[in-house]
């Protein structure tokens, strides 16, 4: 079970931990899962990329429709980050359908509407999730990556009861549902000079490329000046998304304060030394329907296991085999 996991005694540390899994690890054995890419219009006239890899077809004819694995990628992810190819390959291995909608500008092109995507975008992953409920003869479950984690929270706390409807349950791996602190976290030292900076030059970018498509939406030179996910936030995604600034985002967005509103079961998978989010700051408990996973190691994102280079199949085979008891 991943809530004892132990990581290789070559990969000390969170950081290593961290960074191995993302970009060294093995996500699958043999070739890359083969998705399927649709594009949906959203109901303000933009567009998604939903990334689907069939379930395989049952030996004999199934008894029942298979479920459906549903997956919200983390900051700047897709459905070529590792662990959502890992998930893929989890979801197959069950004789399960995978699906991973993309947030807007994350499919590789960018959206139209004068917004992106942020930790807290519910009516997002809510829209998402009702067209995929609809298609889909089986049982869905959900799981949130990091960022993605903490909107799928989100989107289950505002739901209510109503969240039975179209997930049987949801988990959230690795989600900075206390988004000041993890906000703080990796705005300083070594975590601002390495993870900041790898996400913010390609966020800045495309904050850039989309000021070029909607002229007058911020200020240019304030997002060209961001050293900070705060700063970055500050300028762009807080204001873009209603907010009115980092403080107020970080505060409305975060998931920690409602767990109690959960109303499916819900799991939430965090490593005490993980990177980007203090452990000072997890949930400090579970019960009603929220389980907590909270493993001494793993990194972000990361749990590695196996010899030499290691994989990274631990965590979405654990979570996954949660889901299935739902």
């Amino acid at each position: 079970m991943l809530h004892d996991y132990r990581p290789p005694f070559w990969l000390p540390g969170g950081h290593l931990q961290t960074i191995w899994a993302a970009k060294l690890a093995r996500a699958h054995e043999g070739p890359p899962p083969a998705f399927e890419r649709e594009r949906w219009t959203t109901p303000d006239g933009d567009f998604v990329d939903v990334d689907f890899l069939p379930a395989p077809a049952a030996a004999g004819g199934a008894a029942s429709p298979a479920p459906l694995l549903v997956l919200f990628h983390g900051l700047e992810g897709s459905s070529a980050s590792p662990y959502s190819r890992a998930f893929a390959v989890a979801a197959r291995a069950r004789g399960w359908g995978f699906a991973l909608p993309h947030f807007r500008g994350c499919s590789g092109e960018l959206n139209l509407a004068p917004r992106a995507y942020h930790s807290g975008d519910f009516e997002e992953v809510g829209w998402m999730l009702g067209r995929l409920r609809a298609r889909s003869a089986g049982p869905l479950r959900a799981v949130g990556v990091s960022l993605g984690g903490n909107a799928l929270l989100r989107w289950a706390q505002e739901a209510g009861e109503t969240a039975a409807d179209v997930a049987r349950a949801v988990a959230a791996v690795c989600s900075p549902v206390d988004l000041a602190a993890a906000g703080a976290a990796i705005d300083r030292g070594f975590n601002r000079q390495v993870y900041a900076r790898m996400f913010l030059a390609t966020m800045k970018p495309k904050a850039l490329a989309k000021l070029r498509q909607h002229p007058g939406l911020f200020d240019p030179e304030r997002v060209r000046r961001a050293r900070t996910l705060y700063e970055f936030d500050d300028v762009f995604t807080a204001p873009l998304h209603g907010f009115a600034g980092t403080r107020d985002y970080w505060a409305r967005a975060s998931a920690q304060p409602h767990l109690q509103r959960l109303r499916i079961p819900s799991l939430l998978v965090h490593a005490r030394n993980d990177p980007f989010i203090p452990a000072a700051s997890l949930p400090r408990a579970g019960g009603g329907n929220v389980t907590l996973w909270q493993p001494a190691a793993g990194g972000h994102v990361g749990f590695p296991a196996g010899g030499f280079p290691g994989h990274v199949q631990a965590m979405p085979q654990a979570v996954a085999d949660w889901l299935g008891g739902y």
